[in-house]
């Protein structure tokens, strides 16, 4: 069975999602986590993940809407993985490549989040756009000053010494249909080399589909495509990768049992 670490459930219609879990569950992925972007949308993610029992959620303001409203509170956020469904923090992070929320607010945005995780006692899903350096520096004084937390590199497609940052500090690497596309030879020399106990499989759909469905809207059934060529590079078959990558996320989010 594979999982879908990471996707945007409630980016499609009422009326497209129950052909859009039947197709997940015939390609064999067999559980899927919807992420929160908004504190309004993640609000709302529970009750959706309620209504389907193998989709988990987490809750969080991505660092495009870090600007929108006030940077929750820690306590605030945390108190939001009491739902049974909620088994994580984020999106959060840094993205510097589109920068619609000045620098300074997704930093302290980002801060809070992680505060949130290591309070809770989830992971927090990092998003790290064009911000390595921002990224690594953060986590590196957030663990120095406050202690240990639990994170995910999410749709990993930066640089060699990020994932090397991320992975001293205890992190795991989720890798996306990015992996796939032809120039993403660095990339996939990279996920080569993650250590095997880190590793993560997700689509961020209805973004990124992977070769061979590039240019289509995304969705979790098109995991296993990214999966075979995880499999591929690490030389192991799909289902070793599969049971590996599904061992991984349970180790991670310990929630979803």
């Amino acid at each position: 069975m594979l999982i879908d670490s990471h996707c945007h459930l409630d980016y499609y219609t009422p009326a497209e999602l129950p052909a859009v879990l039947a197709r997940a569950a015939e390609a064999g992925v067999g559980e899927m986590v919807t992420i929160g972007t908004t504190l309004e949308q993640s609000a709302r993610l529970p009750a959706m993940a309620e209504g389907h029992p193998h989709v988990w959620c987490t809750v969080g303001v991505h660092p495009h809407h870090a600007a929108e409203a006030p940077i929750p509170a820690p306590e605030t956020l945390a108190a939001m993985t009491g739902h049974k469904k909620v088994i994580g923090i984020g999106e959060s992070g840094l993205d510097y490549f589109y920068d619609r929320a000045p620098r300074d607010v997704q930093q302290q945005n980002f801060r809070a989040h992680v505060r949130a995780a290591r309070v809770a006692g989830v992971p927090l899903a990092i998003h790290a756009r064009d911000a390595d350096d921002d990224i690594a520096a953060i986590l590196h004084d957030e663990r120095d000053s406050g202690g240990e937390f639990a994170f995910l590199l999410h749709c990993f497609s930066s640089s060699r010494r990020l994932a090397e940052a991320g992975i001293a500090l205890g992190g795991y690497v989720s890798f996306s249909g990015i992996l796939t596309f032809p120039k993403s030879s660095e990339l996939r020399d990279i996920a080569r080399d993650i250590p095997t106990e880190r590793l993560l499989v997700e689509t961020d759909a209805p973004y990124l589909a992977p070769v061979p469905l590039r240019g289509k809207r995304n969705e979790p059934a098109y995991v296993a495509h990214t999966a075979r060529v995880l499999a591929d590079i690490r030389g192991m078959t799909p289902e070793a990768l599969a049971d590996l990558t599904t061992a991984n996320f349970r180790r991670l989010f310990p929630k979803a049992a």
